[in-house]
C-alpha cells in the first residue's frame, strides 16, 4: 500500500528465462510537463523538469507517448503489468477517494496477435494456458524516462516476469475536479485502446484495477450502504468498458463478480477468496515508506520477504506482486501521507537509485527461478499438504504432483525454534520462519532463511569540487509583515474572509504555503490594553510560522502522528493595531481513508489572545486576509534567469525563509549523483529548474529514537519498527538528483531554505557499492 499512491503494471513472457517490464515510457505522460512528453517523443533522451509548482496539462497524454511504451516493451523484449489507481491522492494532490484504477501490461513479446486473457479457480490464463505471474511495482513518475530501460533490464534478470504501475491521477488531471472519475478513466482506456495496448488486442495489457483497498473497515464502513453501492457501480463501469482482460479490486471481499479480489499486506499465505477466483497477492510490502518524524530507516529482511513469498505459493498463490521492487523518488511536491519523505527507497531490491539492493534482490531472484521452474505443478499439480508436530499451522509439508513430476514445500512457521521434519522416510531440518523446497521433492536446492548473495554497502564519494566548497549567492524571502504590499495587493491573489478557511480549498494545493493574516486594534478601555496576553492557535497545519507585530515570536510543527496540534506564545500588546501573521504549511496530504473532503488542513482555530487575568479576545472570526505562496515561488526564482542575486561575501546563514544559489559541475562517470543536505533545516531545492523534491533534516528530536539494535531477528512477524537502521539520524540526508536532470557542463542549484542553515554543509556527491 502506497501511502502516498497506489496503481499496479503486471507482465508476464512465455520465455523459459523469467522476464518482467517496468515502466519504459508509458501510455500515460507521467508527472512531467510538457517538454519531457517532447523529449519521450524524440527518443525518451532528456528528463522533463519536475519543479512540482506549475503543473502539466492534461492534455499531453498523447499517441506518440503510447507508441513509446511499445517500443520500448518491444525492445525489452518482456512482458508487463499496469495499474491504474488514485492512490494519487496520497500524493499531494488532493482528491475525493473515487479513482483506484489498475491496468497491467502484458509484454508485447508474447503477442503477434489478439490473446485471451481469462481467469479461473487456479490461476490467470493466457490463451488458456495458466500462468504464475512474478511482479513487481515500478512507478513512472518515481524515475525519469532514462531510468526505466535500466529498471526493466534489472526486473527481467531478477526473474520477474511483470511489472506494476499506477495510472498517476494527479499526474494527469492537475487541476482538481478538471475531469471526475468516469470520464478521466474513459479517457486512459479509450487511449489505450487507440494504441491497442490491451492483450485482447494484441498488446501488453493483461489485468486491470478499479478501485483499490476501499473494503477496509476505515473506508467502506464509513459509507455504511452507500459504500456498497460505490462499488457496485465500479464493478459496472469497469465491465462496460470492454477491455478485454480481467478487472481486479484489491481487499474487497464484497467484489462483484466477475471482478476478481486480491490480497495487499506483509504476508498473504492465509488469504483465500471467497468465491472461485485465483489467489493472487497485488501488494507484498517490500518494506516501507519513511515519514519525516521518524529518525530510522525502515529495513525487511530478505529472509522474511521469501518466507513470505514462498508460503503464498506453497498455498496455492500463483500471482503475487512486490511494492515495491523500485521505489524511486517523490519528486516536486507529490509526497503525500502526510510526513512521507522525498525519497520512496522502500527497501525495494532495487533502491532509490536504480542500483541492487543486496542481499534482498539476489535472494529473491533465486527464490523466482525455482517457481517458475515449477510453473505447471503449481498451476495444474494436485496438493497434498500435511502437518507435524503439535501445531499443525506451524510445521507442514505440501506435495505437487502433475503428470508423474512432483515439486514438494516443507514449512516451519515457528518463529523461535527450527524444526527436524521427517519428511517421505528422510529427515530434513528446516530453520525457524522458513520455507524449504525441493523442485522435484528429492533434493534441497532453497531455503528461505539460507542466504547466499553478497551484501552490499552504499558508499557515498565527494565530488573534487567540494573540496573547496560551493560558492553561493543568496537573496532574501520578502519581508514578513502584514504591511508589506506583497500581502495588500488584491492584484496579487489576497483576498479576505471573516472566517478562518481550511487551506487545501484556499489554495486548491498549488501551494505548500497560505498566508494568514489579520490585526485587532486595542483602545485603552480594553482590559489587553499595554499589557501581555498569550496567543493561542489551535491548528491543523504541519508547520506554523507565527508572526505578531512583524516580528517572529515562534515555529511548532505536528508530532507523532497528530497532525493538530496547540501553538502558544507570550506577545506584548501595544496600544491601538496590532497585526497577526502566520504562515501555513502542509508537509502532503493525507494518502489513505474516508472523507478526505472532511479531513481538515490549515489554521481553522480558535485563535485568542488570553490577557494574565483570564480576559479573552477571540479572533476567529475577524477579518481575515489571505495569501497563497511565497514570492519566490511566485517568481521562479529556481529558474536560469538574473534575478539580482547578492554576492557570497554578504552571505546570510542561519536566517529564516532564504534562497541560495550555486553551481557546480557534472561529476563524471554513470555513478547516481545525490545532494548531501547536512546543514540545512527544511524547504525546497531545484537543479537546472527541476525540484528535486522537499527536504528536512530538522523534523525529530533524533536523539530520542530508539529501535534499532545491534541485531536483527528475521524471524516473526514484520512491522516497520522491526530491525530499523539509523536511529538518530536525519530522518533523510540525501537527495537524488537524476543525471538526465544534469548539464554538461555547470548546473544550477537553488535552494529556499526555511528554518534557517548553512549551506556550506551541502555536497555534491556520488554513489557507488562495494
Amino acid at each position: 500500500m502506497d501511502t502516498s499512491i497506489v496503481p499496479i503494471l503486471f507482465g508476464t513472457n512465455s520465455n523459459p528465462d523469467p522476464t518482467d517490464s517496468s515502466n519504459h515510457c508509458f501510455t500515460i505522460e507521467s508527472k512531467c510537463h510538457r517538454r519531457e512528453v517532447k523529449r519521450v517523443k524524440s527518443a525518451a533522451v532528456k528528463h522533463a523538469t519536475r519543479t512540482g509548482e506549475k503543473a502539466p496539462k492534461i492534455d499531453v497524454i498523447s499517441k506518440q507517448n503510447g507508441s513509446c511504451l511499445q517500443r520500448a516493451l518491444e525492445r525489452s523484449s518482456y512482458c508487463s503489468i499496469s495499474k491504474k489507481h488514485d492512490k494519487v491522492r496520497a500524493m499531494a494532490t488532493y482528491k475525493s477517494f473515487l479513482l483506484l484504477f489498475m491496468v497491467i501490461l502484458f509484454s508485447s513479446c508474447l503477442f503477434s496477435s489478439a490473446s485471451e486473457v481469462t481467469y479461473d479457480d487456479r490461476a490467470l490464463k493466457i490463451n488458456g494456458e495458466r500462468k504464475i505471474i512474478l511482479s513487481g511495482s515500478i512507478h513512472y513518475p518515481r524515475s525519469t524516462a532514462e531510468m526505466w530501460p535500466s529498471l526493466i533490464k534489472k526486473a527481467k534478470e531478477g526473474g520477474l516476469n511483470a511489472i506494476e504501475t499506477y495510472i498517476f491521477w494527479n499526474a494527469h488531471e492537475p487541476v482538481y475536479r478538471q475531469q471526475e472519475m468516469k470520464t478521466f478513466v474513459s479517457k486512459i482506456v479509450d487511449m489505450m485502446k487507440e494504441e491497442k495496448l490491451f492483450a485482447s488486442q494484441g498488446g501488453p495489457i493483461i489485468l486491470s484495477q478499479i478501485e483499490n483497498e476501499y473494503g477496509n473497515w476505515q473506508v467502506e464502513s464509513e459509507y455504511g450502504n452507500d459504500g456498497k453501492i460505490y462499488i457496485q457501480e465500479c464493478a459496472k463501469f469497469a465491465e462496460s468498458l470492454n477491455i478485454g482482460v480481467p478487472w481486479i479490486m484489491c481487499q474487497q471481499e464484497d467484489a462483484p463478480d466477475p471482478i476478481i479480489n486480491t490480497a495487499n499486506g506483509y504476508y498473504a499465505d492465509n488469504f483465500y477468496p471467497t468465491r472461485k477466483i485465483p489467489k493472487m497477492w497485488t501488494e507484498n510490502w517490500t518494506g516501507w515508506f519513511k515519514d519525516w518524524t521518524k529518525g530510522k530507516d525502515p529495513h525487511r529482511t530478505a529472509e522474511d520477504v521469501a518466507f513470505a513469498v514462498a508460503r503464498f505459493y506453497q498455498k496455492g498463490g500463483t500471482l503475487q506482486n512486490y511494492y515495491m521492487y523500485h521505489g524511486g523518488t517523490n519528486f516536486g511536491r507529490v509526497a503525500g501521507g502526510p510526513y512521507i519523505t522525498t525519497t520512496y527507497d522502500y527497501d525495494a531490491p532495487l533502491n532509490e537509485y536504480g542500483q541492487l539492493n543486496q542481499p534482498k534482490y539476489g535472494h529473491l531472484k533465486e527464490l523466482h527461478e525455482i517457481l517458475l521452474s515449477i510453473e505447471k505443478l503449481l498451476t495444474y499439480g494436485n496438493a497434498t499438504t500435511k502437518s507435524y508436530g503439535n501445531d499443525d499451522r506451524q510445521y507442514t509439508s505440501t506435495v505437487y504432483e502433475y503428470k508423474g513430476s512432483r515439486a514438494c514445500f516443507l514449512a516451519n512457521a515457528n518463529d523461535k525454534n527450527d524444526y527436524t521434519m521427517n519428511f517421505e522416510g528422510k529427515n530434513y531440518t528446516v530453520p525457524a520462519w522458513s520455507v524449504s523446497i525441493l523442485p522435484d521433492c528429492a533434493n534441497l536446492k532453497y531455503n528461505t532463511a539460507k542466504v547466499k548473495a553478497p551484501k552490499t554497502t552504499m558508499m557515498r564519494k565527494n565530488t573534487a569540487e567540494n573540496s573547496n566548497g560551493l560558492n553561493w549567492s543568496w537573496r532574501p524571502e520578502k519581508s514578513l509583515h502584514f504591511k508589506h504590499p506583497y500581502f495588500n495587493n488584491s492584484k496579487k491573489g489576497v483576498f479576505y474572509f471573516n472566517q478562518l478557511l481550511d487551506q487545501k480549498i484556499v489554495g486548491n494545493d498549488t501551494s505548500d504555503y497560505l498566508w494568514y493574516m489579520t490585526s485587532v486594534n486595542i483602545k485603552e478601555s480594553d482590559p489587553l490594553y499595554g499589557g501581555e496576553a498569550v496567543l493561542e492557535v489551535n491548528t491543523d497545519a504541519h508547520v506554523l510560522y507565527a508572526f505578531f507585530n512583524g516580528k517572529h515570536i515562534g515555529t511548532k510543527w505536528s508530532k507523532g502522528g497528530s497532525f493538530s496540534f496547540d501553538f502558544e506564545q507570550l506577545v506584548k500588546i501595544k496600544p491601538g493595531k496590532n497585526t497577526l501573521s502566520m504562515l501555513s504549511v502542509t508537509v502532503g496530504l493525507p494518502n489513505y481513508g474516508a472523507y478526505f473532503d472532511k479531513v481538515k488542513n490549515g489554521i481553522l482555530g480558535p485563535v485568542k489572545l488570553k490577557s494574565p487575568n483570564g480576559n479573552v479576545k477571540d479572533l476567529s472570526n475577524n477579518q481575515w486576509e489571505y495569501k497563497i505562496g511565497l514570492e519566490g515561488f511566485g517568481k521562479k526564482l529556481w529558474e536560469d534567469e538574473d534575478r539580482n542575486w547578492k554576492p557570497a561575501q554578504t552571505l546570510q546563514t542561519n536566517r529564516m525563509f532564504v534562497w541560495y544559489k550555486t553551481t557546480f559541475k557534472t561529476p563524471s562517470g554513470d555513478y547516481p549523483v545525490v545532494l548531501d543536505m547536512m546543514g540545512l533545516g527544511k524547504g525546497t531545492a531545484w537543479v537546472n529548474g527541476n525540484s528535486i523534491g522537499r527536504y528536512w533534516l530538522d523534523s525529530y528530536d533524533f536523539q530520542k529514537e530508539t529501535g534499532c539494535g545491534g541485531t536483527c531477528d528475521y524471524r516473526g512477524n514484520y512491522h516497520p519498527d522491526k530491525c530499523a537502521t539509523n536511529c538518530g539520524q536525519p530522518t533523510q540526508r540525501w537527495y537524488h538528483v537524476p543525471r538526465s536532470f544534469l548539464r554538461e557542463s555547470d548546473n544550477n542549484l537553488v535552494i529556499f531554505e526555511e528554518f534557517g542553515g548553512h549551506p556550506k554543509g551541502v555536497k555534491v556527491q556520488t554513489v557507488s557499492q562495494e
